[in-house]
């Protein structure tokens, strides 16, 4: 059975779940939103879980992939996460599995006010994709040490702007720069949010990178199913920066946070 198959069968269940129990939370899309985001698509921002909190994450992508993780809201301020994930996960084929567990930390040192944003750092060592053995990377680098800022607007619903600077530790192709990213979120009514992210790709863009120096341009449409949920619809890699490993797929995201 393809990936593409059991997003739908996920998708499915999931909205049997929301039609025969009566909603009683929203997820963290639209502007009815009870939960803050924890990132865009592949990039952070500084939203939290609260303390005692758990969010479950569950992606599917390219090469029957699938990554899957917990995350738990240790304090207010502090987000501890573990994930794993690999390709051929479903279907006939041997599955192989990424080498390690990601690991996710993030710490927001401040909250949002009226003319400041939450800011928040951390550290990722979880990429996405599919792992290239043959570069000893992600096909999209984790993000290593990060720090990002966060403000929203009211615009016809809210208006979330995103940004941060970021080091990656997965660097055996000699790149190693300090890398700038971008995002924005747009609520589309009661309960979906429409996403964008760029990527800068500075750390992915010398002659032995995959990258091709264009940058990682994600679009994304994200959508509270209620209980908590949120199921979303990723195309990734819109500028296809890279050539050799071409992304340009359609992803689907599952989040459930309790």
């Amino acid at each position: 059975m393809k990936t593409s198959m059991i997003g739908v069968l996920a998708c499915f269940a999931i909205a049997c779940v929301v039609f025969f129990n009566e909603v009683r939370s929203q997820g963290t899309a639209g502007s009815d939103a009870t939960i803050e985001s924890r990132y865009l698509i592949d990039l952070p921002t500084a939203g939290m879980i609260s303390h005692g909190n758990v969010a479950l994450d569950f992606e599917f992508f390219q090469s029957d992939g699938m990554l899957a993780g917990v995350s738990v809201g240790a304090f207010n301020r502090l987000l501890l996460g573990i994930s794993l994930g690999g390709s051929n996960i479903i279907g006939t084929d041997r599955p192989t599995w990424n080498s390690l567990p990601g690991i996710q930390i993030k710490l927001r040192l401040l909250e949002e006010t009226v003319f400041i944003p939450a800011i928040a750092v951390g550290f990722s060592s979880q990429g996405k994709e599919t792992y290239v053995d043959q570069f000893d990377r992600y096909t999209i680098k984790s993000l290593g040490f990060y720090a990002v800022g966060s403000k929203n607007y009211r615009a016809m619903g809210f208006l979330g702007l995103h940004g941060g600077i970021n080091y990656s530790f997965e660097r055996s192709d000699g790149d190693d720069d300090i890398n700038v990213f971008v995002g924005a979120e747009k609520t589309m009514g009661p309960f979906l949010s429409l996403l964008g992210e760029y990527d800068v790709g500075i750390n992915d863009s010398n002659r032995d990178a995959l990258g091709r120096g264009r940058g990682y341009f994600n679009l994304g449409l994200r959508a509270s199913v209620g209980n908590g949920f949120m199921l979303a619809f990723v195309l990734k890699d819109v500028l296809r920066n890279q050539q050799d490993y071409s992304l340009a797929n359609r992803v689907i995201q599952l989040e459930y946070v309790k």
